[in-house]
Parts: structure tokens; sequence; C-alpha cells
């Protein structure tokens, strides 16, 4: 009984002939595509068909690369938000930075105009602070008495009257704005000419326009300016605009109401006027002494030209010592 090896297990030619025969096939082929370059087709037609195959082959690659790619993609994509969110805070602040000092230099250029329109001298000042009383309209500005800031000196912007100083100190100075419920303003009314008083209102950044009777000329939109009566504030400068008048009103005055022109809570610099606001003082009244002689006729006696003395300057008599005279005679 012969045996026979399994199929697995059967060989055929050696090894060294299917070397020898394989690579003289490989020679045969590469001197015929080096020569006659037929094989250009062949090879086409195999990548063709191959190329499904090397496309499945090379999907978990693909697969591994895409997710890292993307993980990576998301950090990155993180870290470029965080910059920009950055740099968007950074641009909103330049940009908010640069609204202000646009804003600052228009109201300088203004203040400039409007400075050089006064005939009075003026400085200019900035707002440090709001006082913190609730019950007054105050500011706090970064001028005193050592710039030449007096009691009573108008402040204005470029549109019209902001307030008046009320306290000096060295370096600063408090002023009350014309809002204020103390604050008065002796005003005129462009159009008419009519002369009245403007009383500020307090929180409610309003004037009024106290003690006008009901038939006074006065329209809503007239424009009040200072008159200059008060010797405080220079005549002519814009204080407020006329928004409402009321005559039906109970009482026998009309009910006006005045908005200031002014940015009284606007403009963070202001001018200064420095204007003397002292009047001059009343003069003193005659005193008279004990013996009722006044003081005039003892300065008339007691001056060098004079030839009588206080004692020989006879008094006028009264009206009561001729009476007694006449009824004897």
């Amino acid at each position: 009984m012969e045996y026979s090896p399994p199929p697995l297990f059967k060989q055929g030619a050696s090894a060294r002939a299917k070397m020898i025969f394989f690579a003289v096939i490989a020679l045969v082929l590469l001197v015929v595509d080096s020569r006659m370059r037929t094989l250009a087709v062949v090879r086409q037609t195999v990548g063709t068909v191959l190329y499904p195959l090397e496309a499945v082959a090379m999907m978990p690659r693909d697969a591994i690369y895409a997710v890292g790619g993307y993980f990576s993609s998301l950090s990155e994509l993180k870290q470029e938000n965080e910059k920009l969110r950055t740099q968007q805070t950074l641009d909103a602040r330049a940009l908010q930075q640069g609204q202000q000092l646009q804003a600052e230099n228009t109201q300088l250029r203004n203040l400039l105009g409007a400075s050089q329109q006064l005939p009075v001298k003026s400085i200019l000042a900035e707002i440090l602070y709001d006082t913190r009383d609730a019950f007054t309209r105050k500011i706090v500005l970064d001028r005193g008495s050592k710039h030449g800031v007096m009691l009573g000196q108008p402040v204005i912007d470029h549109a019209g009257v902001v307030g008046q100083v009320t306290r000096v100190f060295p370096f600063t100075s408090e002023v009350t704005l014309l809002t204020d419920k103390d604050q008065t303003i002796p005003v005129q009314v462009v159009r008419s000419g009519l002369r009245s008083v403007t009383y500020g209102r307090g929180q409610s950044n309003m004037l009024d326009l106290r003690f006008m009777p009901s038939s006074a000329d006065i329209q809503k939109g007239d424009v009040l300016v200072t008159s200059g009566i008060d010797g405080v504030y220079p005549a002519g400068l814009a204080v407020a605009k006329v928004v409402q008048v009321d005559t039906k009103s109970a009482d026998a005055f009309a009910r006006i109401l005045c908005e200031p022109i002014a940015g009284v809570n606007r403009n963070r610099q202001l001018l200064i006027l420095l204007t003397d606001s002292e009047l001059p003082r009343r003069p003193p009244a005659e005193e008279k002494d004990k013996g009722g002689k006044s003081s005039f006729l003892k300065h008339a006696a007691s001056r060098p030209g004079s030839t009588k003395s206080a004692e020989s300057v006879e008094p006028v008599p009264s009206p009561s010592s001729d009476i007694p005279a006449a009824v004897e005679r």
C-alpha cells in the first residue's frame, strides 16, 4: 500500500526552479517595458482594479488620522477662540477710549471757541466728583484759590451756564449747579426781552420760572439768557429753554418749566469765568451823637478851613419848638 502525503504538503517543482522561472519572466517584462512601452495600459488597468481594495485597506489608517485631526483642530479652535475673545476685549476697550477721547477733544474745542468769544478771562477745570449730599446738586472741580478762583464766579460750558462757585479751597472748588433747589439766576427772554428769575428744582434737573403772571409774553421754545443785573453772571449767557407753559393754574401765576441748555450732567470739562463778583458796599448811614448832632455836622466843623467849632454850630430848630413861641406871641 502506497503512502501519499496530503495535498497541503505536496510539492511540485523545487523552490530554486520557481525562483529562476519568475526571475526570467520579470527580466523579460522589464526589457519589453523599457523598449516597447507596452505595459502602461496594463499598469493602469491593474491600478484601477486594485484601487477599491487599496481604499478599503487604507480606511483604518484614515480613520485614525481623522480622529486625531478632529481633536487637534478642536483644541486649536478653542485656543484661537480664546485669543479672539481677548483681542475683542482689548479692541472694545481701545474703541471706547478712542470714543471718549474724541468726545473730550470735541468738548475742549468747543470750550476753546467759547472762551475766545467771552469778554472776560476764564480757566479750564475738570470735574473730580459729585458731592455726597443727595439733596443738593453740587460738583467739585480741580481748580481753587491758587488758580484765581473766587466765590460767586460763574461756571459754564460751550452751550451755557452750568452753575456758580459756592466754596473755594486752595486746590479745589465746589460748584452749585443751576438746577439746585437753592440756586437762582436772573434771566431775560430773548424773544420778548421780559426779565425774570429761574429757580432750581433739585433732582428733577429742571428749572422753574416763578411769579410770572398768566398774561406774561412767554411761549414754549423761548430761550432764556442771563440778564446781568445781579452783577454775578455776565449778560447774554444761555441758561435754559422753555419746555412747558401752563396758564390755567389755580393761582394768578403761570406754571413755567424750563430745561437747562448746558450739559449739566454730560460734560467733564468746564470753564470758570474769572469775574469779580463783589458788589460795591452800601455807604454807611449818618450816625448821631448823644447831643443830637449828626456826624456830618461834626465832620464839617472839624474841617481845617472851618471857623466855627462843633459847639458854635446852631442846630436847626424842630417844628415842635416853634409852636410854643408862636402861641406866646
